[in-house]
């Protein structure tokens, strides 16, 4: 496999009164051709931070982001969003409540001769099991369904690289987990390379093939899942994956006992 996205060095940060403020520094990942890697870290560590240099919306202060062999931004270059062939899935799916689902999916293929626009859209809907849903609105689906339009619609233009930025958060922890693993299917369907950022463990152990433990700026392990459950780098790491062991222990106990 060739690799798709390379993050070298990167540090990312703003000027305050009373000087620099670090946000991000010395950050490494590499991810494969159709991997779906995942920013794992409590609020606050910069992850969302990485996700938007990626998209070209932070700016570099040190480093250099390639995709596919194309360097995005670094020692004099800085590509605008609209030029680096990344699709972004907000945390809030930023559908439009005005088109139906059918213009929704296909808002970023306006140029694409109608026909074929159909045929993409009709394509999307299908592969995320909404075909039925083409003629409704946003407000007329539930939360999983929007969140699966959202997809369709970053999936559509066909993106060298998908950034999800905390896709399952507006949804109740009983469906987290599993849309968590029907996203991967989908994303794994289309060959998508995807860079999704969480908070959650279960939901990175859910969608990833690689797994980035952020704290403070920095990536303390990139490693697969298994790698990251079974030996962690360090202390902190091997905490935060025993903290969600322990809640998701105390939430079956509860449904156990409510059941």
């Amino acid at each position: 496999m060739s690799s798709s996205l390379e993050l070298a060095h990167l540090a990312l940060g703003y000027d305050t009164p009373h000087g620099f403020k670090s946000i991000v520094h010395g950050l490494n990942l590499s991810l494969e051709q159709g991997q779906i890697g995942c920013l794992l870290g409590e609020s606050g560590c910069g992850k969302t931070t990485v996700l938007r240099a990626i998209a070209g919306f932070e700016p570099l202060r040190q480093g250099r982001i390639a995709l596919k062999g194309r360097v995005l931004a670094g020692p004099g270059v800085d590509l605008p969003p609209e030029q680096r062939q990344v699709g972004i899935m907000f945390q809030d799916y930023a559908l439009f409540p005005h088109l139906n689902v059918e213009r929704n999916v296909g808002f970023g293929l306006r140029r694409m001769p109608a026909a074929e626009r159909r045929d993409r859209v009709a394509l999307m809907l299908e592969r995320v099991g909404l075909a039925h849903t083409a003629g409704q609105y946003p407000h007329e689906l539930s939360g999983g369904q929007q969140q699966r339009v959202a997809l369709a619609r970053a999936l559509a233009p066909a993106p060298d690289l998908l950034l999800l930025d905390e896709p399952f958060s507006n949804l109740d922890l009983h469906t987290r987990e599993s849309l968590a693993f029907e996203v991967r299917d989908i994303l794994k369907q289309n060959g998508a390379t995807a860079i999704v950022v969480t908070h959650n463990q279960a939901e990175a152990f859910a969608i990833a093939d690689r797994i980035g433990v952020m704290r403070q700026g920095r990536i303390l392990q990139w490693d697969t899942p298994y790698q990251v459950h079974h030996h962690p780098a360090d202390d902190f790491v091997a905490d935060f994956v025993r903290q969600h062991e322990v809640l998701r222990d105390r939430r079956s106990e509860a449904l156990r006992r409510a059941g």
